[in-house]
């Protein structure tokens, strides 16, 4: 049965801004996610049951506890949520995970923000970085001063069904383009996400200085993942150009 299930009741959230971290291209959304839960040491406060997701358990390190593989992580004093996800989500079963997930955002009024990764070969100049929006959320992006795309293009995976969830439904909520590294974990693409993106519409100050600098770690801890990304490009959450018409 699709539900999240709360783990601390006590929580109280006043609209809250979620940051969603589903692997993709670059693992960009991911290592974001991942490491604003750890520089604002969020609190575990809830598992995802969607249908759609792979009936898997996930255990850590010097920690007997098994939990799901999609969990919610909170910081209640900054109203900020992020979604931490260990698995890909199948392209079939994507429409079922947005639409699950979308129940408990208009439960809780959260803003979500979703990112992804458009393949690029790195160059000199930083990653650039790009905002679309559904409802409202164009708002957000204003003032965060988030570029538009410069060409046309569309985002697929769990990531992109969430977005069309949220168009359908005309949720505010935004999607944050990054230009990343389209074969291996990109941790500068990341930063910028949280640098020029997510902290700015969220509120929030997120130290990232040492983000590049543990790079060589990240891709050693990601390397396994990335390979099984690269092995079915169609289950990852990706920005792409849109050529059809050319």
């Amino acid at each position: 049965m699709a539900r999240i299930s709360v783990l601390d009741d006590d929580v109280s959230l006043e609209e809250p801004t979620l940051v969603e971290g589903f692997p993709g291209v670059g693992l960009v959304g991911k290592i974001a996610t991942d490491h604003m839960i750890e520089a604002h040491e969020m609190d575990h406060y809830a598992n995802v049951h969607c249908d759609g997701l792979p009936r898997v358990a996930v255990y850590r390190e010097d920690n007997r506890a098994l939990t799901t593989p999609v969990r919610l992580y909170v910081d209640a004093e900054k109203d900020l949520v992020a979604l931490r996800s260990d698995v890909p989500v199948n392209p079939g079963a994507a429409t079922e995970v947005a639409g699950c997930l979308e129940s408990w955002f208009a439960e809780t009024a959260t803003f979500p923000v979703f990112l992804s990764g458009l393949g690029k070969e790195k160059g000199e100049a930083p990653p650039a970085i790009y905002g679309v929006a559904t409802g409202d959320g164009g708002d957000a992006l204003d003032r965060a001063d988030v570029e538009d795309p410069p060409e046309a293009g569309l985002v697929s995976g769990p990531t992109g069904a969430m977005l069309a969830e949220s168009l359908e439904r005309d949720r505010d909520a935004v999607g944050l383009v990054v230009e990343s590294d389209p074969q291996f974990p990109d941790p500068e693409a990341a930063r910028v996400l949280i640098r020029n993106g997510i902290d700015p519409i969220a509120g929030t100050e997120t130290p990232t200085d040492g983000l590049v600098d543990q790079a060589s770690e990240i891709r050693e801890a990601k390397q396994a993942f990335a390979e099984r990304m690269q092995q079915a490009t169609e289950e990852s959450s990706q920005a792409e150009p849109l050529k059809m018409f050319q």
